[in-house]
């Protein structure tokens, strides 16, 4: 035991000298800039006890779910809501997980076999990565939306193909060209998996994703939605076919041997989309603050390219984006670092996420703080 947890200290002491060790924190009273709830669900009241009242009218009165949706987890009620998520995200059917890391997780290890291979978007989250390494695939990464580095590897790719991106990236905020990426895919008769884990809720009418306000839903035969960030619940889905559905019931361990949401979660997730079709003017209202700060902060040399609530202002080097946040910290406004390893070294950043319900004396406030730290930048 002794020898496990020195060696447990000497990884820990590594990633301190390198300035990226992690703890958890808990922060209140400062205005929310980081918090992926961008339409303000969340903290919405109304939909608090809507969801109360959602469960009250249950017939059944059960704090859990018991077991997996293939023993005793199951329920008339759960395939209501993914019947309703199917028609949301206009696709033939749906099939809830636990998460948006597990939905992924199940997508990427159970459909491709081994010859088959996967490629993948560099900048893709842990759990598309994570997937596919469980995976028997082949797996590349491409780089960020090049869809000529991805092409050239589509040429040497074998077996069937799996390409795996976001709709909207977490780190930088901007969007996959998927209008360009499903032509590709088709003249490789490659299947498109998509991650609208930061568009669902956001972007579309109901709060569908980018897909299908594109309208290539039809034309991407997999698709994932998280409901933990905009919808401000938990859960996820995979939307598809009838045919995916009943695979991943059968060859999706993350489903199988996982004990199902209950009943409140499944309750939260109905009534978020209902609340969310009857409040869809907050879409509106956030897009109109993300204009506003991308208007005062345009001449920032430090930004990336977003039009999601996702922005960044790069501060390279984990000690100096650390100050930085520390230092809007201290003014109110949470905004939090994002450190190497979690993103690559020198592209350190804020990670600055708007909302609905930022007011627009935050928003300026904000970007008054950002312009003075231009100094500290260089």
């Amino acid at each position: 035991m002794d020898r496990l947890q020195q060696e447990l200290l000497k990884r820990l002491k590594a990633r301190e000298n390198e300035g990226s060790l992690r703890s958890l924190k808990y922060t209140s009273g400062l205005i929310d800039f980081t918090s992926n709830d961008y339409l303000g669900l969340a903290r919405s009241e109304e939909l608090f006890y809507a969801i109360q009242q959602k469960l009250d009218a249950q017939r059944f009165k059960s704090n859990g779910a018991t077991g997996s949706r293939l023993l005793a987890g199951n329920n008339s009620y759960y395939e209501e809501v993914e019947s309703m998520l199917a028609g949301i995200f206009q696709a033939p059917a749906a099939l809830i997980f636990n998460s948006g890391y597990s939905a992924n997780l199940a997508v990427l290890s159970s459909l491709p076999q081994r010859g088959d291979t996967i490629l993948y978007d560099e900048l893709a989250h842990a759990c598309i990565k994570d997937g596919a390494r469980l995976s028997m695939a082949k797996r590349f990464s491409f780089h960020h939306n090049d869809l000529n580095d991805l092409e050239a590897k589509l040429k040497r790719a074998e077996g069937k193909i799996f390409i795996a991106v976001e709709s909207i990236y977490s780190m930088d905020g901007d969007a996959c060209p998927l209008h360009d990426l499903v032509t590709l895919a088709e003249k490789y008769d490659a299947f498109i998996i998509v991650d609208e884990a930061h568009s669902t809720g956001v972007v579309g009418e109901r709060g569908s994703g980018l897909a299908v306000s594109l309208k290539l839903h039809d034309k991407i035969a997999i698709r994932v939605y998280t409901f933990g960030k905009a919808m401000g619940i938990h859960g996820a889905c995979v939307a598809g076919s009838d045919v995916l559905r009943s695979y991943l019931i059968n060859f999706a361990r993350p489903f199988i041997y996982t004990t199902a949401l209950p009943p409140h979660s499944i309750a939260a997730v109905d009534c978020a989309f209902r609340y969310l079709q009857v409040n869809i003017q907050l879409q509106e209202q956030l897009k109109q603050n993300i204009q506003l700060y991308k208007k005062a902060v345009q001449n920032l040399p430090n930004r990336t390219d977003s039009n999601s609530a996702i922005q960044t202002a790069v501060y390279p080097g984990n000690a100096l984006v650390r100050k930085v946040a520390n230092a809007l910290q201290q003014q109110g406004l949470d905004v939090r670092p994002i450190l190497s390893p979690t993103v690559s070294k020198g592209t350190e950043r804020l990670r600055i996420c708007l909302h609905a319900f930022n007011s627009v004396s935050e928003i300026e406030q904000l970007t008054e703080a950002l312009k003075s730290f231009q100094l500290v930048a260089h």
